[in-house]
């Protein structure tokens, strides 16, 4: 096997983990990770300490299998993490212990877990069909297409996995969208009009 041929079958994969768990949305919660979690009898260890570049890890040992994250994640990297880790849980069982961190994001494993996460969390299918009826082609993927994506679906595959997943299936120019780190600026920016004035009218009531 490729390694093409091992990341689409890791996306096969992630579709299947999604269709036997009932997961049916690109909105995928905290507590449905934990739900396929406790099916496969996988522990979740929040790790008290902050780490400057690991998201979470995870451990197969003679305890059976656990994944470590970092506590105090914001739900979007928290879901993402937990996803990460479920592939290592499918794939990666041999090598006992898996660190999802700066340092080893280039590894064809690693790499293989975002995908699959990316995947689990928003299929290709689902993200084309969503395009398709926003009316977006080739190359036509701006920065507002995604926010105005993530509002109409409410998913939790963040900004930094949309943008990656627009310009792997050619939706946007190779780093137009991928290099943009000001995600949450742009979205205060965009929300619409009557949004923001409803916010500003609010506010003159608070004390």
């Amino acid at each position: 096997m490729n390694t093409q041929q091992y990341y689409e079958d890791l996306k096969l994969l992630a579709r299947r983990v999604r269709a036997e768990h009932g997961l049916t949305s690109p909105r995928v919660l905290p507590s449905d990770l934990k739900r396929i979690y406790k099916f496969y009898g996988i522990e979740v260890d929040e790790w008290p300490y902050r780490f400057r570049n690991l998201r979470g890890a995870f451990i197969n040992d003679h305890l059976g299998a656990t994944v470590m994250l970092a506590k105090g994640l914001p739900q979007d990297p928290m879901v993402f993490t937990m996803a990460h880790e479920l592939k290592h849980y499918f794939r990666d069982r041999d090598l006992g212990i898996s660190y999802c961190d700066q340092s080893n994001l280039k590894k064809n494993v690693e790499i293989g877990a975002e995908i699959f996460a990316a995947e689990l969390l928003f299929p290709d299918r689902d993200f084309i069909s969503h395009m398709s009826a926003m009316g977006v082609r080739q190359d036509q993927c701006l920065p507002k297409t995604l926010i105005q994506l993530k509002r109409k679906t409410g998913t939790t595959l963040s900004y930094a996995g949309l943008a990656i997943k627009a310009e792997r299936l050619g939706y946007a120019p190779s780093h137009s969208l991928t290099t943009i780190k000001t995600w949450r600026r742009l979205e205060a920016f965009h929300n619409p009009p009557a949004r923001r004035q409803g916010a500003r009218r609010s506010s003159r009531f608070q004390i």
